[in-house]
């Protein structure tokens, strides 16, 4: 590492803990009490259960987070990034020659998003509930001010979303900290009055009583998943911190410190089974329990924060990689381009979020509905990572990890059906929402790749741009731009203007703005240029799936590659298509509505870009499916 990298690897450390580690930080809130619970409580909970618990708790982290996540996981990086669909580009790109693999492991990509559209939604409810609920523990007769006050923090939160949270954001990695050596103090304080509870650590303590209660370890087991959620966002992150400052935080503050209230929570309901009704706020001596409870609070708004961006940044990778039309995206910041804001996804979010309090109203009801999302995420990343180590070039360097998979594999399965066997109480909310969010990514994907076909089918459209003889057209004085959804072939808005109108202008710039496959394009090779003697240009701009397209930039790199033009006139052509019905609907009629309600309600191109409105001229098609 050089040393400017040297010198940000503090900060990077300090900052990871507010962005990477809020939804996984905050599990104690919630965890143990969720699993201490299906075993029973008072004087029913038997002797052994802190300890099975615990031993469960201990080794899910250890295996599923540490080793998988932060050892094995975070190595796999695409060009820097990571994530589902950064994991996804990967297994593409290996994948390349092998059309039916492709189709399954987009098919995973796409149903790896899906889930985490359930994730997002629950994520900020239960965890501000949570927080919250520690109200009744310090004032019993507060309690029915819970939702009341829960749902007033969640519509602050989201509606402080359009102006950013840039200026407060430097105070969530301090605030992290500060949460996690909170957490860890009162931990140490209860381990030290019963330290037997760190005999949990031995997993005989688990596998004894999986063998003795197979039904109720089952059980369990979706409550001890709750111990893991968040940790996929430490690879979805990886772009924004790296490797280094990731792993660091982990082993030298988050895991001891999240481990250590664990077992305090373990310790205490050991002396005291009662306790099992809020462990995590009957850890803390009463006069500290009102600033814990606040403490809690922007403990958990800045892991909602951290889901409601990760919404964001999903959405627009989606959208960048043709799952999703063109949104309206704005950005938050002047220094930060990972400060994004979307309205349309933010306002879904909290209707569903306002909508899930209203309905389950504690979070030991949310969390039967929560896990469920979360595990089907993680068998998928396990099963990408898999194709993508099967399919590398020296696949025998890295077959020592395929067992390691199996291992992998073989818990997340365990954990999914655990979670499962709580659709009913609530599991099926996810499960629902990723089928919708399925049914759109997939819908929108199919419904593009058959519009540029129709398209493409076209013998005007398929002819050479260059060869077409526009001698006996009038040349009027300017640049037209007319936008291109392919690399070939003749715009529809072009062919239209020129039908129509008879004229062309003296330069005539075919333009494509292509989102490839990478995070991120170097200036250098972001334009591909062929010049015509007709006086047509046509351009193929490249931008990463993490970047903004600007046209300001296109032209100011085309006119250093030789391609003069006066921005001031300079006009542009753009087209939005109609889909106009051509069969009969069928069983998937209501793709085709869903894909042109999509189509309708899209950004159109000029907004998308930001094209000057006195300078755009938009023509209409129709295309038949």
């Amino acid at each position: 590492m050089n040393a400017p990298a040297e010198q940000r690897l503090p900060a990077l450390i300090i900052a990871s803990h507010g962005v990477v580690f809020g939804d996984i930080g905050t599990s104690p809130l919630y965890a143990f009490k969720e699993a201490i619970a299906a075993h029973g409580a008072g004087g029913n909970l038997p002797a052994d259960t802190p300890f099975a618990v615990l031993s469960m708790m201990f080794w899910a982290v250890t295996v599923i987070v540490s080793l998988k996540y932060v050892i094995v996981m975070l190595r796999f990086d695409y060009r820097g990034e990571g994530g589902a669909l950064a994991l996804l580009s990967i297994a593409l790109a290996r994948a390349r020659s092998k059309p039916r693999l492709i189709w399954f492991v987009s098919t995973l990509g796409i149903l790896a998003a899906s889930l985490f559209y359930g994730d997002a939604i629950i994520t900020p409810a239960i965890s501000v509930l949570s927080a919250v609920e520690g109200i009744a523990i310090a004032a019993p007769a507060t309690e029915r001010l819970i939702v009341p006050i829960a749902l007033l923090i969640l519509i602050s939160l989201f509606l402080i979303q359009r102006r950013g949270t840039a200026r407060i954001g430097a105070l969530f990695g301090p605030v992290m900290i500060l949460w996690f050596l909170v957490i860890a103090a009162l931990g140490v304080r209860s381990i030290i009055e019963t330290p037997q509870i760190l005999g949990a650590i031995n997993p005989m303590h688990a596998i004894g009583f999986a063998i003795n209660h197979p039904g109720l370890t089952l059980i369990s087991l979706g409550a001890v998943f709750l111990t893991l959620t968040g940790a996929e966002v430490m690879y979805a992150d990886l772009g924004h911190f790296g490797l280094r400052p990731i792993r660091i935080s982990w082993f030298a503050l988050v895991f001891p410190c999240l481990m250590l209230n664990y077992f305090g929570q373990g310790a205490l309901v050991l002396r005291d089974p009662g306790a099992a009704r809020n462990p995590f706020y009957l850890l803390a001596p009463e006069p500290l329990l009102l600033p814990l409870i606040v403490l809690a609070t922007c403990a958990t708004v800045i892991a909602s924060q951290a889901t409601i961006s990760g919404a964001f940044s999903v959405t627009q990778q989606a959208s960048r990689l043709n799952y999703l039309p063109r949104l309206k995206v704005r950005y938050t910041s002047e220094t930060s381009r990972g400060q994004i804001y979307i309205p349309v996804v933010n306002w879904m979010l909290l209707m569903a979020v306002v909508l899930l309090v209203l309905s389950f109203r504690s979070s030991s009801q949310l969390a039967a509905a929560y896990g469920i999302a979360v595990s089907g995420d993680l068998l998928i990343g396990t099963a990408l990572l898999s194709v993508t180590v099967l399919l590398r070039r020296q696949a025998a360097k890295a077959a020592w990890l395929l067992p390691a998979f199996l291992v992998f594999g073989a818990l997340e399965i365990v954990f999914f059906i655990s979670n499962a066997s709580k659709i009913n109480d609530g599991g099926w909310l996810p499960l629902a929402v990723a089928a919708v969010m399925f049914s759109v990514l997939s819908t929108w994907r199919r419904g593009t790749e058959i519009v540029r076909s129709r398209k493409d089918a076209s013998p005007r459209s398929r002819g050479d741009a260059f060869a077409l003889d526009l001698s006996g057209i009038q040349r009027v004085p300017g640049t037209a731009v007319f936008f291109s959804s392919g690399r070939s072939g003749h715009p529809t808005s072009f062919l239209h203007n020129l039908r129509h109108n008879r004229v062309a202008h003296e330069q005539v710039i075919f333009l494509t703005v292509d989102f490839v496959d990478l995070p991120r394009v170097s200036d250098h090779d972001r334009l591909e240029i062929e010049r015509g003697g007709n006086g047509i240009v046509r351009i193929v701009a490249s931008f990463g799936f993490r970047e903004e397209p600007d046209i300001a930039l296109i032209l100011s790199l085309a006119r250093r590659r030789g391609v003069s033009m006066d921005t001031n006139d300079t006009s542009y052509f753009t087209s939005k298509p109609v889909i106009v019905s051509t069969s009969q609907r069928g069983v998937f009629g209501w793709r085709r509505s869903l894909f042109g309600w999509m189509l309708q309600n899209s950004s159109s191109t000029a907004s998308y870009f930001a094209l000057p409105p006195n300078r755009v001229v938009e023509l209409g098609t129709q295309v038949a499916i």
